[in-house]
């Protein structure tokens, strides 16, 4: 009785802890169809959050390209690209780093914050956060 109890109580705790972080893969989906277009992984690195491409659900484009980025991304495949940047935790958000848009090549300031235990803001903008676009990713199940 004591043993199954216990396993119960440490998969609720694992789970509960897992689903209140920013880490983990999360779903990009078009804002038109809401369908899921990527899968993007949040990971920490020296107490830093980035994100990176992992999937890209349309099978025309698992090859494409950055042709519009500008940096050293340029050229480069959008799959595993970094996306997100340098992200530092501020209270209960992270920002401070940088987003990149791979459609338009375009790099933003930006911060992310939780918005429920599976929906994440993503806030990219130019000079100060009025002047920008926030896009929501979806906790991958």
């Amino acid at each position: 009785m004591k043993k199954p109890f216990l396993t119960l109580l440490f998969t609720f705790v694992i789970l509960s802890v897992n689903s209140q972080t920013i880490f983990g893969t999360w779903e990009n989906r078009n804002e038109e169809t809401n369908k899921v277009d990527s899968v993007i992984e949040v990971y920490e690195k020296d107490g830093k959050a980035y994100a990176k491409i992992i999937e890209i659900t349309d099978k025309n484009r698992q090859d494409a390209i950055c042709d519009k980025c500008e940096d050293a991304n340029k050229n480069k495949p959008i799959l595993g690209m970094n996306i997100l940047t340098g992200l530092s935790k501020d209270g209960n958000e992270w920002s401070g780093g940088k987003i990149l848009d791979p459609k338009n090549g375009k790099v933003y300031e930006c911060f992310i914050k939780l918005v429920g235990e599976n929906k994440l803001k993503v806030r990219g903008f130019l000079g100060i956060s009025l002047f920008g676009r926030t896009v929501y990713w979806h906790r991958k199940k």
